[in-house]
Parts: structure tokens; C-alpha cells; sequence
């Protein structure tokens, strides 16, 4: 970008770099002399401004040009956010805004596919027959209980409690709700001043609904995989751990009881507290059946969950629970607090960026919070906020008075556990088997092959790249990423070169083969690519819960090369990458939107997790097709 004015003053410079091709200009005649305003991008990406004569009456205009050369400038970091950022559950995190309800919206559906992708159930499983068993019948005082298993996945049991009112069903069936619990010791059946799960189904059941209580994985009669697995390599790479298989079991949860006799499947709710917080708004994330919900002390911005359950790879790539929880809008929904643990900013913090989305759909009187001076919690103030606004948006009840909580009549624990002098069925698989039958599963997804692909990587296509840069040494970056690429440019003849050496930029220039494409007279880019060149820097893998918030290398690699290809813009660019970058480059030009000339040798890598473990680690790479989709992609 170029402003001409007097030529006596010595001018002020500002080095950009862009990659779209435009031309304007603009006239302005003001005391005699004449301003131009040029705004040119060359294939060389080369942008300057020129401001010569300060004292110009166009000055503002100037100025505002020159701020925003500026501007755009001082977004290419000096150094790589990716290494000097890495956030984790324990990050006081800054919720976005959103100026439009178009912009939420696509958002959200990006969200969407990020925690299903996370979740291992991008795209889900085919729903097999729950074989619903409904067993043990105990007449409470104020309720029906009865024993649930139902088959959530070939030869997967989930098991609960089903709590059901005592008068017949009305006219369209009862109201329903799904009740996930937290890490209480006793799971499901855990009942103490703090939190008590039966008291709550139990006054839910009185009020008018019908509640399925179930457990968390590994707890009470749900015992085919213990609680805390899916941190192995073999196991990320196939998005198998509890966070997937828990959203599959509150997915079919909701299938169980929208098929049950005497409920209403057109208005099924979820509550839930701590992890059975997570569980309630992961849920109503990604399903629409949840049309009211109270997730219970989990939304914050200071801490996003403690355990493997609530922490899947990839789940909270440059997102955080209050956008999580969002997206129920515009349905009602209720969230809980406490001064007592990580949800006590909720007044100032995670509630009013919830409600600005509900605003965006004009339904902020859906949403409302509940704060008390507490611990962590789900005690029976917190159930009465719960029962008294499921009231108000569920049953038309406005009267409070009617919704307190009455004290409940606990029955034993024989009587509300499943699998009390009972086995499970015969068919039921060993979690070695539960594993193998979830890699079955994804072998035969065979849909939205390059949608899955880059949602495991993680990467996109820029809008937008920047660079900056002297002569041959530049540096690349997405607009408002933080990312940062080292390059050398060598000008040229198109379509241009891409080289990917896997010691960086130096390293492949180096190269005698680079030497002669160089003679050639073909443009050529050599990168360095993410940590590799100079651009390799200390990272801190040690941070809490870090693939769930953090791209592995190999993910960040690819990005770049994306990145790279998109700065260049030319059609048949040819992606030139010697040794162990190779690998890198074929999940690029994979998922790359614009075709490429791919060379690139991956002879010894056969797609083997244990390939990908050692040389290309990229979690839930395998459950979306792995080797086998970018060889489709690429045919």
C-alpha cells in the first residue's frame, strides 16, 4: 500500500504481506496538491505504505491507513503461540463474543463436530436394538423404582434406575429427564446433605417426570471398563476412552426413553452435577432431543474438568465449557454455582456470557442462574432452583411452594443395584473386546471421508494468510491465530514448489535437489515447518489434560503446510517432501481443498497404530479412516 504526497519529507515505511489480488485508488485534491491512495497486492504478497507529508490535511486519513498497516502487522507474533501458550483445564480463560446470530450459529455447528470428533462418534455408530431389560419394580413412597440395562453398543451395558410417578400417565405421556451423576463415591446412588442423587429423582418423579438415572462408566453396575482409561497412544488414536463412550450412553439414554410407555418424547430433559454437569451440557451440545436442562457446578471458565471422562483429546481446541454450554440456546436451561469451587465467578463470568447468546436468539428469559455460598455441590437448595425452573418451563408451574423438596424414603441398595444376584448377559464383551468392537465400528464408517479427516487434524484452510519479510526470509501466519512459519521465498516461475524438509527451511535449501529445482527457475517456498528448522522452541507437554486442549506436533505440521499453500494460491502447486515429512505431507494434500502435485514417498508407513504412534501421532486419526481415507481423499 502506497500514499504519495510531497516529496520533501522523508517517508515512513510499513512492510505487509497479503494474498488476494486487488487494485484501488483514491483521488483527493485539497490547498493545491494531491493525494493518491494505492492499494496494490502482487504476487510477491509485497504491501507498503508511504506517508510523506504529515501536515497534509489528509493526515487522518493517513494515520487511520498507517494504524492499520500497523495493525495487521502486530498480528504475526514474535514467537509461536502454539509453544508459548499451551492451555489447560486449570486456564482462567476469556469467553469469545459473538456480534451476529449467523456468526453463533456457524460457530456452533463447528463445535458440534469438534466434541463428536472428540467423542469418537464422528459420524455416530448405527444405533443397534437396546434390548431395553426393565426389572425389580419397588413401590416408594412417593415414586415407582424400577432396575434398568439396556445395550448401548453391541454387547455394551449401561445400567440405571428408573423412577416413574405413581399415577397414570396423562394424555401424551410425562415429561422426561436423563440424570447423569459426578464423581460421588457412590455414584448414582450416592445420597448424602451435599449431593444426593436419589432425592432428586425421586422429587422429580413426584412433581410429574419420569427420571432414568444411570451411571457414569466404571461405577455401580456399569462394569465392563473401569472409569479411567483411553490416556494409552492405541487408545487416542481410535477416540476410544470414557468421554465418547459416556456421550454415546447419555445419546442412548435418550433413545431408551423416548420409546418408554407413558412418556412425552418430545419434551426430554437432562440435569446433572460436576462431571454429571459435563455430562448434561456435552449432551444437549450435540443432541437437540434435550429441551430443558440444569447442568449443576461444572460451567466455568477457571476450570474445565478434572478427569479422563471429561477430558477426550482434542474436545477443547481453542474453546472452553461456557461456549460448550451455549449452545443449548435458545432452549431453558438453568446453571448452578457455588462460592466454594470453580464456578463462584459465575455472577460476573460464565452467566452473562451464556446469556449474551441467548440474546442473540431474543430468548434471554431461557436462560437463569442459581448462586449460593457453598462447596461443591448439588444440595437441596440447588435441586429446589432446579425443580422450581424445570416448573416454570416444563410443567407451567409457577408456584414454588408446590416444588420443595420432601424428604425421601432411601431404599436399600440391593434393591436399586442391577446386577445384585444377577450376571450380566451372556453376550456381554470384556473391555479388550469393547475396544475391537469400537474399532469395528469406525472401519465401517464410510461417509464425510474428508470432513472426519480434518476434524481429526484439527486444521483448516486460511482465509487469510499474512507474511512480513526482507528479501528471501519471510514468516507466514494466519490472521488472529498466533501461528508463526519461518520461510524462505525464492522467486519465480509458476505453478510454484512447496518443499517440506523434515530439518526445515535451512536444511532443504541445502539439499543438492533443491539446488537444481532452484535452477530450474521455479518459484519455490521452503518452511519451517512446526518445531522443526529454527522454528523448533520449548513446548510444555506437562500442563493438565494438554491433548484436550493442544494440537500434537504433527497435527501443527500439517496446519503449516496448509497454511503455506494456501499464501501461495496457485492451482497444482507441486508439495515436494523428502523423508519422515512425507507422511506430513500426505494428510495435507488430503485434506487440502485446492489439488495439489504431491511427491512424497511413504513407502515404510504402512497406517499401523503403531506407524502412527511413533511417526505421524495425531489422536482419533485412526477412527476417521486413518492411512486407508487419505488415500481415498487423494485418488
Amino acid at each position: 500500500m502506497s500514499i504519495f504526497g510531497s516529496r520533501t519529507k522523508p517517508p515512513i515505511h510499513c512492510n505487509l504481506l497479503q494474498n488476494r489480488l486487488l487494485t484501488s485508488t483514491l483521488l483527493y485534491n485539497s490547498f493545491d496538491s494531491e493525494l493518491e491512495l494505492s492499494v496494490i497486492h502482487r504476487q510477491a504478497r509485497h504491501v507498503e505504505i508511504t506517508v510523506c507529508d504529515k501536515s497534509n490535511p489528509m493526515s487522518r486519513l493517513l494515520t487511520v491507513a498507517l494504524a492499520a498497516c500497523l495493525t495487521v502487522h502486530a498480528q504475526i507474533p514474535a514467537t509461536d503461540s502454539r509453544n508459548s501458550e499451551t492451555p489447560n483445564t486449570d486456564t482462567h480463560f476469556v469467553p469469545r463474543t459473538y456480534k451476529t446470530l449467523p456468526e453463533w450459529e456457524a460457530r456452533k455447528q463447528a463445535l458440534r463436530t469438534q466434541i463428536l470428533n472428540a467423542a469418537g462418534l464422528l459420524p455416530m455408530f448405527p444405533k443397534n436394538d437396546l434390548h431395553p431389560q426393565i426389572f425389580g419394580r419397588v413401590k416408594n413412597r412417593d415414586c415407582y423404582i424400577e432396575k434398568v440395562l439396556i445395550e448401548t453398543l453391541p454387547g455394551y451395558y449401561l445400567a440405571g434406575n428408573l423412577y416413574s410417578p405413581l399415577q397414570p400417565a396423562p394424555p401424551g405421556g410425562y415429561p422426561a429427564v436423563i440424570s447423569p451423576h459426578g464423581h460421588w463415591t457412590y455414584g448414582r446412588l450416592e445420597n448424602t446433605d451435599i449431593a444426593s442423587v436419589p432425592a432428586r429423582a425421586i422429587n422429580l418423579a413426584r412433581q410429574g417426570y419420569v427420571v432414568f438415572s444411570y451411571d457414569m462408566v466404571g461405577y455401580n453396575d456399569t462394569i465392563q471398563t473401569p472409569h479411567d482409561f483411553g490416556d494409552k497412544p492405541e487408545e487416542e488414536l481410535w477416540g476410544f476412552g470414557p468421554f465418547g463412550l459416556q456421550l454415546w450412553n447419555s445419546i442412548r439414554a435418550i433413545d431408551f426413553m423416548e420409546k418408554l410407555p407413558g412418556v412425552n418424547p418430545r419434551v426430554i430433559g437432562a440435569t446433572g452435577a460436576s462431571g454429571g454437569g459435563t455430562q448434561t451440557f456435552m449432551v444437549s451440545a450435540v443432541d437437540d432431543r434435550i429441551r430443558f436442562s440444569a447442568p449443576a457446578n461444572m460451567v466455568s471458565l477457571i476450570m474445565q474438568g478434572g478427569g479422563l471422562c471429561e477430558n477426550a483429546p482434542g474436545l477443547r481446541f481453542d474453546t472452553n465449557n461456557v461456549d460448550v454450554a451455549a449452545m443449548m440456546a435458545p432452549r431453558p436451561m438453568i446453571m448452578s454455582a457455588a462460592t466454594g469451587d470453580w464456578t463462584r465467578n459465575m455472577k460476573t463470568e460464565e452467566y452473562p456470557a451464556v446469556r449474551a447468546i441467548y440474546e442473540l436468539y431474543d430468548k434471554a428469559a431461557e436462560v437463569e442462574m442459581f448462586f449460593q455460598d457453598a462447596p461443591h455441590n448439588y444440595n437441596k437448595v440447588n435441586r429446589e432452583a432446579t425443580y422450581a425452573f424445570f416448573g416454570k418451563h416444563v410443567l407451567g408451574e409457577g408456584d414454588t411452594s408446590k416444588l420443595k423438596e420432601k424428604t425421601i424414603q432411601m431404599e436399600k441398595l440391593q434393591d436399586m443395584l442391577v446386577l445384585h444376584n444377577r450376571t450380566l448377559p451372556a453376550n456381554a464383551l470384556t473391555f479388550a473386546q469393547i475396544f475391537e468392537e469400537w474399532k469395528r465400528l469406525a472401519r465401517e464408517q464410510t461417509s464425510d471421508l474428508r470432513q472426519r479427516l480434518t476434524a481429526a487434524l484439527a486444521t483448516e484452510w486460511p482465509a487469510r494468510v499474512l507474511n512480513d519479510g526482507n528479501g528471501e526470509k519471510i514468516v507466514l501466519s494466519r490472521a488472529g491465530k498466533g501461528d508463526r512459519i519461518p520461510a524462505i521465498w525464492i522467486k519465480g516461475s509458476n505453478p510454484p514448489v512447496l518443499l517440506i524438509h523434515p530439518d526445515g527451511a535451512e536444511a532443504a535449501r541445502k539439499d543438492p535437489a533443491t539446488a537444481r529445482l532452484i535452477q530450474t527457475g521455479r518459484a519455490v517456498l521452503l518452511i519451517d515447518a512446526f518445531q522443526t528448522g529454527s522454528a523448533v522452541a520449548p513446548r510444555d507437554h506437562s500442563v493438565k489434560m494438554f491433548l484436550t486442549f493442544n494440537r500434537t506436533d504433527d497435527a501443527n505440521r500439517v496446519q503449516d503446510i496448509l497454511t503455506s499453500l494456501a499464501w501461495l494460491n496457485q492451482p497444482k502447486t507441486q508439495l515436494t517432501c523428502p523423508g519422515k515429512a512425507a507422511i506430513w505431507c500426505e494428510f495435507a494434500a488430503a485434506v487440502s481443498p485446492v489439488p495439489v502435485d504431491l511427491h512424497a514417498d511413504i513407502s515404510g508407513f504402512q497406517g499401523t497404530d503403531d506407524d502412527f504412534v511413533k511417526n505421524f501421532f495425531v489422536p482419533g486419526i485412526q477412527r476417521a479412516g486413518g492411512l486407508n481415507t487419505a488415500r481415498a481423499l487423494l485418488k
